[in-house]
């Protein structure tokens, strides 16, 4: 499956060897500020991953005849050599990744007995739009401005992320206030005053699982980050998902750094200054590094990784409690003995939803699990890699994909206390996105041959997110708010990655390694990024 080679343990005399930076976690944020620090700051890098494979919701997993793509369905703005985005993963991966695009119609959007296509470019969407709501017109063109006005404001707040403390306390407010004017309301709100019309709204809206939150829930810079990331089109990587990482390793290994698995970090270890010092593992021995970066989330890092005695530790926990933890989600992943060719599947990606009302759907599942799912996401790895034929010839697989509360799991967090009530529970679930693939897509109907249900449970043990979340935080309207979802954190010398650091998804966390990177080395490497990658 292409997955990165990496080490199954670490140093067996760790106290003997230093390191110029630690980082914690080797998901899309670990790898990539392990990547820039190696490249531009020739730092040894040591990249402890806690599963027995490299990735984090990134790679992939499977068997010789399937696998399947745990967190990677697409990706935006990679058909564009010139985009921040493409230029920034080029120069990551030293140009060794390549990318497959979607077709024109890469999402399609199925409410109650409608549907509608998302094709890919802004004046097709626009049109496309505008010929579903013919006396909409005027919305929609005020829609795709509201869309271009905050993405435009998210440069200077991101920008002000990467501020020292010292130089942050008077420009920081003034970079980030013209996106938090947007980005302080929810996506609901700011269309309630383009349209009235629900129907609208509700397509509009109609990608909302990929950052989890309902219209009333979520924050509109989210919103409009993702429509501004996918409006051009998407991508996938050949090779599949799993190829992210394996494309990051050399980077990392060409500076003398490492990426090492089955190595689980217990604690960040401070000097008497209060000043990083190293890791201890969790079989006791420690490792010494004067720069730890955390990819393993904000909740994780302040809660568990930082001693409570840190400075600002505790405050960071009383931020943390206005921001719950992103969705967690059931992923059901078929296997099909046909090619992708014979079944008809032609790579978009569907989105399937009860009711125009996101919120009421939502809503009503919680209150009664027998009520119709608030949502399904369908997507097919063999029809959307130009790889997959060649490893898996013959087969292939999709994902089906819905979200549920982690409180109906929680019980059972121990392994121990799963008995028959969980696997009938578990079997229920299984059955009932099985059907939806079955009904939504009748080529699939009496053809499957193999079929698996990942629940929240999975992300909470391979994933190291307590609550099964898929997200990091939550991206609500507090989220963008918070002064310790930043690079830098209170404690000199540990720094935060990933998703928290920046935005949600793939190409959020890649940007959240571009920020801490550049706070790091006290350098902006964004033109440096955007330069070379180019090049690439």
């Amino acid at each position: 499956m292409g997955s990165i080679k990496a080490r199954s343990s670490y140093p067996e005399s760790p106290g003997a060897e230093k390191w110029d930076a630690i980082v914690i976690g080797s998901g899309m944020g670990g790898l990539s500020t392990a990547a820039l620090l190696a490249r531009h700051g020739g730092k040894r890098v040591l990249v402890l991953e806690r599963n027995s494979v490299a990735g984090g919701f990134t790679h992939t997993f499977g068997s010789s005849d399937y696998e399947w793509n745990l967190g990677v369905h697409y990706v935006g703005q990679m058909q564009d050599p010139k985009s921040l985005i493409r230029a920034a993963f080029d120069h990551l991966t030293g140009g060794r990744l390549q990318w497959s695009p979607l077709p024109k119609v890469y999402d399609r959007a199925r409410i109650g007995d409608r549907e509608y296509d998302f094709v890919a470019g802004r004046a097709r969407f626009r049109d496309q739009m505008k010929s579903y709501f013919p006396n909409e017109a005027k919305a929609i063109d005020g829609y795709l401005h509201a869309i271009e006005s905050c993405f435009n404001r998210s440069t200077m707040y991101f920008k002000a992320k990467v501020l020292p403390p010292s130089l942050a306390w008077l420009p920081g407010p003034l970079m980030q206030g013209p996106f938090l004017r947007w980005a302080g309301r929810t996506t609901a709100d700011v269309l309630a005053k383009i349209t009235a019309n629900r129907e609208l709204s509700a397509v509009l809206t109609a990608q909302w699982g990929d950052y989890g939150l309902t219209p009333m829930e979520s924050s509109f810079g989210v919103h409009a980050m993702l429509i501004s990331h996918y409006i051009d089109g998407a991508s996938f990587p050949v090779g599949g998902a799993s190829r992210l990482a394996a494309c990051l390793a050399p980077t990392i290994e060409e500076a003398g750094g490492e990426v090492v698995v089955n190595a689980e970090v217990s604690r960040i270890l401070l000097d008497r200054s209060q000043r990083a010092a190293g890791v201890r593992m969790l079989d006791g021995r420690e490792l010494r590094a004067e720069l730890v970066i955390s990819a393993v989330g904000a909740r994780n890092t302040f809660h568990t990784l930082l001693p409570r005695d840190a400075p600002g530790v505790r405050a960071a926990l009383r931020e943390l409690k206005k921001v719950p933890p992103s969705v967690a989600n059931l992923c059901l992943c078929v296997g099909i003995k046909q090619s992708a060719a014979n079944l008809g599947l032609a790579g978009a990606n569907l989105w399937v939803h009860p009711t125009p009302d996101h919120d009421a759907n939502l809503a009503r599942f919680k209150r009664d699990l027998s009520a119709p799912l608030p949502l399904l996401f369908i997507s097919s790895p063999s029809a959307n890699d130009p790889d997959f034929a060649q490893r898996h010839p013959g087969r292939s697989t999709l994902e089906v994909i819905s979200l549920v509360p982690y409180d109906l799991f929680a019980r059972w967090e121990n392994p121990e206390s799963r008995g028959q009530d969980y696997e009938e529970f578990k079997q229920s679930l299984e059955e009932r996105l099985r059907k939806g693939l079955e009904e939504h897509v009748p080529a699939m109907r009496g053809k499957l041959d193999v079929v698996d249900l990942l629940t929240p449970l999975s992300a909470r043990r391979y994933m190291n997110c307590p609550s099964g979340e898929s997200y990091g935080l939550s991206a609500t309207p507090a989220r963008f708010r918070l002064r310790c979802l930043s690079p830098r954190t209170s404690v000199r010398n540990v720094y935060l990655t990933g998703q928290d650091a920046c935005l949600i998804g793939v190409a959020g966390a890649a940007m959240g390694g571009v920020l801490t990177a550049s706070a790091a080395l006290g350098r902006n490497l964004v033109p440096v990024v955007l330069k070379q990658g180019r090049k690439s």
